[in-house]
């Protein structure tokens, strides 16, 4: 991996917009009832660009998600280094933010509330009217003006998945960290919600780290696709190029060589890690 001058200088000004994001040498362990520690991820080396779509995909308790939060500043890494812009991260920041697979909507508040609650936590020098603007345009974004007044239980799942994406989007965050964001939702709602995601990063980009087990849905949203070992002590086996540019489409996608090529390659890489355990 290449290395990126302020790493050992979390304080550094500047930086290389294709080292974004730069995990080094990462470990994560936890005791174990033995008094050992039970390692869960050993040596992780990851490099995101300013503007990329990365996906993370590997077994149930290879330690994808445990991954995510360290780059959330939602849990500390034992030893290594996770660095944003060259700033070491050490907790959770505005510029980082969450899309989480469960919505985490508060059920007393409306679409629109939900939404203003993150635009006044983060953006609190904006004014009154750019705080309402920032909202309803997001609101728009995911195609949600119809449903602004209504409430967590008065809305579908998909719907409110798209109001977790726009509040995290409304903040304006430099990366969005996605916890498998579809994995809760019916294949047509997936479908389309993917579909609708991917629309809005192509037309406002941005670092993206995505947790999922889905090899298709990967292979349709990712410039590349980081693939893990089991746990414990998972480690990053392969990262894949997806050699698709953007905007794409789906069914030409699907019906191309390479689509199926890359496509087996992964489930090939997973089948060889899979243990009866799982």
């Amino acid at each position: 991996m290449s290395q990126l001058s302020s790493t050992k200088n979390s304080e550094a000004s500047s930086f290389d917009p294709g080292e974004f994001l730069v995990v080094e040498n990462l470990i994560k362990s936890y005791p174990a009832p033995d008094g050992k520690e039970s390692v869960v991820l050993n040596g992780i080396n990851l490099t995101i660009k300013e503007n990329e779509f990365i996906s993370v995909i590997g077994h149930s308790g290879c330690g994808k998600s445990t991954l995510l939060k360290i780059v959330a500043g939602l849990e500390k890494a034992t030893s290594g280094l996770v660095t944003l812009e060259g700033k070491a991260i050490r907790k959770p920041g505005a510029e980082r933010m969450m899309v989480f697979q469960n919505y985490s909507l508060l059920p007393w508040l409306t679409v629109r509330e939900n939404i203003r609650l993150a635009v006044d936590e983060v953006l609190k020098d904006a004014t009154r009217p750019e705080k309402i603007s920032i909202v309803n345009e997001h609101i728009a974004m995911v195609n949600l003006n119809a449903a602004a007044d209504k409430y967590p239980d008065e809305i579908s799942g998909g719907m409110k998945q798209r109001v977790g994406i726009a509040r995290a989007l409304a903040t304006r965050p430099k990366m969005l960290l996605m916890d498998e964001p579809f994995g809760a939702l019916d294949a047509l709602t997936r479908g389309k919600l993917q579909r609708q995601v991917l629309d809005i990063w192509e037309n406002h980009r941005q670092a993206v780290m995505m947790i999922t087990h889905d090899v298709d849905e990967a292979i349709y949203m990712s410039d590349r696709i980081v693939l893990m070992t089991n746990g414990p002590e998972a480690t990053i086996g392969e990262i894949l190029d997806v050699p698709f540019d953007h905007p794409r489409d789906r069914a030409s996608m699907r019906n191309s060589k390479e689509y199926y090529e890359l496509r087996n390659y992964a489930l090939n890489f997973l089948d060889r890690y899979f243990t009866q355990d799982e």
